[in-house]
């Protein structure tokens, strides 16, 4: 079984809204006890983030389109732990639903911290490669976006 807290959340970075996430974790879930009460049961705890992945990305593709480009790219800030602590859960939602995809469903799955990278790959089916030059690029334009919404103090 997935963890659910886990799973809503996702659905949360993947689509931005609140409303939304509810709306496909429930599905998801729904869909998982379907299966089951016809004795086939979701294989394993990373198929309810495949099936809410890709709901996810239907209600998103019927939304506002990903903005490509936006943020310059810089190097992780060794203040960066502290600067997304400042951050409200729907800011960290918001830049992580506006991003294109695959790196959307990459960066959320990586901000959950709730996987690893070989667990990433199979839930996402994308070769390593891919995914560690996504998450790095992606990495690299959250720091740019998080220096301008949390500036980091000049250190005295």
């Amino acid at each position: 079984m997935a963890n659910l807290p886990q799973l809503y959340r996702f659905c949360f970075l993947m689509t931005g809204e609140a409303s939304k996430a509810q709306d496909i974790f429930q599905d998801t879930v729904r869909e998982a006890a379907f299966l089951a009460a016809k004795g086939e049961p979701p294989a394993d705890r990373h198929w309810f983030f495949r099936e809410a992945r890709w709901r996810c990305l239907d209600v998103v593709a019927h939304g506002v389109q990903p903005e490509r480009g936006t943020n310059e790219a810089c190097e992780i800030s060794p203040q960066a732990p502290e600067q997304i602590q400042q951050l409200e859960p729907e800011q960290l939602a918001i830049w992580i639903s506006a991003a294109p995809e695959p790196q959307r469903s990459i960066l959320a799955l990586y901000y959950l911290d709730e996987f690893n990278y070989h667990e990433m790959m199979s839930i996402l089916g994308l070769k390593l490669h891919d995914l560690s030059r996504a998450i790095g690029s992606g990495r690299c334009e959250f720091q740019a976006w998080l220096n301008a919404t949390v500036p980091v103090a000049a250190e005295e």
